[in-house]
């Protein structure tokens, strides 16, 4: 490929992508057009110096030249991530915090949320153009954000939104040609938007590498059999993507459609996250074929069980992002709050007792980030990161139950009841410690 033609494709390919986020009718109604259109303006002017440095690395490369995967930590963000950072954040506050609490209490989230979330161009990005989307680049950094942000504006309506693009996302990874071309473009183009990941099982201490879900060979076939739980939109997921079990040869995800012979759904009641619409699938002998294997022939020979084992690490990081953006949402109400509840004369902040408590928060809230952006940023990198997503893990999941039970006591008597959202904040970081799965970045 000659320089000209990389500077075209890297011109073209970045400016349809900020247009396709400057054009979506959510970020004018969120107020940030502005921003959006001269993003667009100041990236067509540094293209050509973008597009020259493309071609300077994808061109013709000296005898002995050798391409290293970069090794730096780098917290900044893109320009690009920065503005779809502002428009979730707009729309966590602006829409999904004044509908968790109804949504908690119905169980289920609003019937235009999918909707309103899929405007935002979220599915868009997370496609790559050749597959019909309209990332340039697919990152597990803008993934990772968005999962934060979102958590911001309530949870439970997070995880709501994310399965679809966990659907999506697992699709672009390890679905083979025929997987891709027959079920993203519905989704890219907003037709379909309910689908949901199924790992979870309902068992003491859960651990997505020994599942119960089996997947035993019938001729051609494959016979699906066992539970499944916490699952988002069971109610109206049309697509489901089961995690199972295969003789001595692992687990595998496969491809199950709702109307299947055997999928059963029911409705389930849980402490936290309720406004996902929870449900418990059943497979009851469900016989699917051998392409509805994710990645095909692939996965069944060639991998080993590596995509599974990576979705695994993904999920891991994707729920410590979803601690990351509820913990924030904590921090920010209680030190306004603290500093107004006045008690014997003066604000509670002044009490040692109060303050370190919400320093705590602030301290252990960091060293998550460090660890879930850390994790992150070793899949962008191309590196493995088994190590770091269980760390990020084990702490996301100890801290956040920590984290929830403060708030609850900086909060007091206030903490416990309806009035205020600690109590909901309170029950869906608890989740985080139970849920091993369910989520892709």
């Amino acid at each position: 490929m000659d320089n000209q033609k990389i500077i075209d494709e890297v011109m073209g390919g970045g400016l349809r992508v900020l247009n396709r986020i400057a054009d979506s009718p959510l970020v004018e109604r969120l107020g940030l057009e502005d921003r959006a259109q001269r993003l667009v303006y100041e990236g067509a002017k540094r293209a050509a110096e973008t597009a020259a440095k493309a071609a300077k690395r994808f061109g013709p490369k000296r005898s002995g030249d050798r391409a290293r995967p970069s090794m730096k930590f780098d917290l900044s963000l893109s320009e690009e991530q920065q503005l779809m950072r502002d428009t979730l954040r707009r729309f966590a506050d602006g829409v999904m915090q004044p509908a968790a609490r109804d949504a908690d209490d119905r169980c289920a989230p609003p019937h235009d949320f999918l909707e309103a979330f899929t405007g935002l161009g979220a599915m868009a990005m997370a496609v790559p153009e050749a597959m019909g989307g309209a990332a340039e680049r697919v990152s597990a950094a803008s993934q990772m954000l968005i999962a934060e942000d979102l958590a911001r504006g309530d949870m439970g309506l997070a995880y709501a939104a994310l399965s679809p693009l966990s659907f999506v996302n697992a699709l672009v990874h390890w679905g083979d040609d025929h997987q891709r071309a027959s079920l993203l473009p519905s989704f890219v183009e907003g037709e379909s938007l309910a689908a949901s990941v199924a790992v979870v099982e309902p068992q003491p201490l859960f651990d997505p590498s020994s599942l119960r879900t089996t997947a035993t060979k019938r001729g051609s076939d494959y016979v699906l059999s066992g539970e499944k739980s916490m699952v988002a939109l069971a109610d109206r997921a049309e697509w489901f993507l089961v995690a199972a079990e295969i003789p001595k040869a692992g687990p595998r995800f496969f491809l199950v459609e709702r109307d299947s012979a055997g999928v059963e759904v029911t409705e389930e009641s849980a402490m936290g996250l309720q406004s996902a619409g929870l449900g418990r699938l059943r497979l009851d002998k469900v016989r699917v074929t051998r392409e509805s294997v994710l990645g095909g022939e692939t996965a069944l020979k060639a991998d080993g069980g590596a995509a599974y084992d990576d979705a695994t690490n993904r999920a891991r990081i994707a729920w410590g992002a979803m601690a990351l953006g509820t913990s924030q949402a904590l921090l920010d109400y209680v030190i306004p709050y603290c500093n107004d509840r006045m008690a014997f004369g003066e604000p509670i902040s002044h009490r040692q007792a109060v303050a370190f408590m919400i320093a705590d928060i602030g301290i252990e809230l960091e060293s998550m980030r460090m660890l879930v952006y850390r994790a992150v940023g070793r899949i962008d990198a191309g590196l493995k990161c088994q190590r770091e997503a269980y760390l990020a893990r084990t702490l996301c999941s100890e801290k956040a139950m920590q984290i929830g039970t403060d708030g609850v006591q900086l909060l007091g008597g206030a903490g416990f009841i309806k009035d205020h959202p600690m109590e909901i904040w309170y029950r869906q970081l608890r989740s985080i410690a139970v849920m091993d799965g369910n989520l892709l970045l």
